[in-house]
């Protein structure tokens, strides 16, 4: 059995950046395990730019991101264990993987970080009421088919759902000659980042439908007509404002889930609205030495702000192998008014805890405040609040009493 002081489950831009947080924490003993040929995860298919902005200082498409990455790996000499999937993880950190060149595998680690990035939500995670033709397909899937294969998925395309790999589909299926019909969203705000919203929507006229859905698919084979309808602030249809449209594509941009199949079978602790474990500031699950970070833990906006939050869950699992963390008392961190989560979910009193939260509907001219024994002990304020984009904050408490964050008027 092979021996690692840590193993990192996922090669994407959460895991190759958890390995440089751990190793520049002066660990040298990591394996990466990646399931694919090549490192670097979502961000391969993701060829448009704008990313990098914050943790390399350029613009970069996702390709470049992720080689930039790769080469911040390899120049640490860090071990990789490509085309590998992992099956299981048991409580003494004895990890099982299989591929075709070694067969069935079995890895001890003293720590473990898991970061196996999230799933889209499907037709069915939805229940979209119709047939069930070729053609209806989640937005992340027709960028791979686009991107990675070179198909054009179809002509005349509907987009259910205002995610951000949805809008950036939207601009890059026109500029490949389709004709994006539109855009449909059950909220009566987009949940996509608002520069995407302009790029992707705006600048090509594409309409957005605002408070609408999908009420029917219609096919036999192939995908022929979908009917959207308005909707209530409940969330039903309402009566006469049934569209009846003509695609041959349906592209679902319906939000993601954190992927944690292999926590899950440990039972660690799940957080009910993330859907990702519940985590500490030093992003530890409920089980000592194993962490989380990445989309697996929640769903990010930006892959810089994984990378930021990955570095330090691979410091802190050095720290933890190394036996250098101090422990203080904990304290519970939740959302307070107006605030959909908070993470991590838990704190240590005398350490600077980055938090990071949702707002439920867009705000604006809001302040942002940390209640502790119904004392504010910070404030800050904030222009325009909105549920697609995280916001963060730093604090630092003496108390081990609750933590609450909320929002009020400025």
């Amino acid at each position: 059995m092979k021996e690692y002081d840590l193993v990192i489950i996922g090669g994407g831009s959460a895991g190759l950046s958890s390995a440089i947080g751990a190793y520049d924490e002066g660990l040298r003993s990591i394996l990466i395990i990646e399931k694919d040929k090549f490192l670097g995860g979502i961000l391969l298919q993701c060829i448009h730019n704008g990313f990098g902005l914050e943790v390399f200082k350029s613009e970069l498409t996702g390709p470049e991101y992720a080689f930039r990455l790769e080469e911040m790996v390899k120049s640490r000499n860090i071990n990789l264990l490509n085309n590998t999937i992992v099956t299981s993880i048991d409580n003494d950190k004895i990890i099982k993987c299989i591929n075709d060149l070694d067969g069935i595998i079995e890895i001890k680690a003293k720590a473990i970080i898991c970061s196996t990035g999230a799933m889209e939500r499907t037709k069915e995670a939805i229940n979209i009421p119709g047939d069930r033709p070729n053609g209806v397909l989640t937005a992340g899937l027709a960028q791979k088919y686009m991107n990675i294969d070179g198909y054009l998925i179809g002509k005349r395309i509907f987009i259910l759902g205002s995610g951000d790999i949805g809008l950036i589909m939207a601009k890059r299926m026109t500029l490949e000659g389709a004709n994006v019909i539109g855009v449909a969203e059950i909220m009566p705000y987009s949940n996509g980042l608002s520069r995407n919203i302009v790029q992707c929507l705006h600048d090509f006229n594409i309409p957005l439908y605002l408070k609408h859905t999908v009420k029917k698919i219609i096919g036999k084979a192939n995908l022929e007509r979908i009917i959207i309808s308005k909707v209530d602030d409940d969330f039903n249809y309402i009566d006469g404002t049934d569209i009846e449209i003509e695609c041959d594509a349906l592209l679902l941009s319906v939000g993601l889930i954190p992927y944690n199949p292999l926590l899950e079978k440990l039972n660690i602790i799940i957080d009910p609205i993330t859907k990702g474990p519940v985590v500490n500031s030093h992003y530890e699950t409920s089980i000592k030495g194993i962490f989380a970070c990445g989309n697996g833990l929640h769903v990010h906006d930006l892959v810089d702000n994984v990378t930021k939050e990955s570095m330090i869950a691979g410091k802190y699992a050095a720290k933890y192998v190394n036996e250098q963390v101090n422990i203080n008392d904990s304290f519970k961190m939740e959302s307070g008014k107006m605030i959909s989560y908070v993470l991590p979910q838990i704190g240590f009193v005398n350490e600077e805890v980055e938090v990071s939260f949702r707002v439920k509907t867009p705000l604006e001219n809001k302040y942002i405040e940390i209640y502790q024994n119904d004392a504010i002990i910070k404030r800050v304020k904030k222009n325009f609040l909105l549920p697609s984009e995280m916001v963060r904050i730093h604090f630092s408490t003496s108390s081990n009493s609750v933590i609450r964050i909320g929002v009020s008027d400025a």
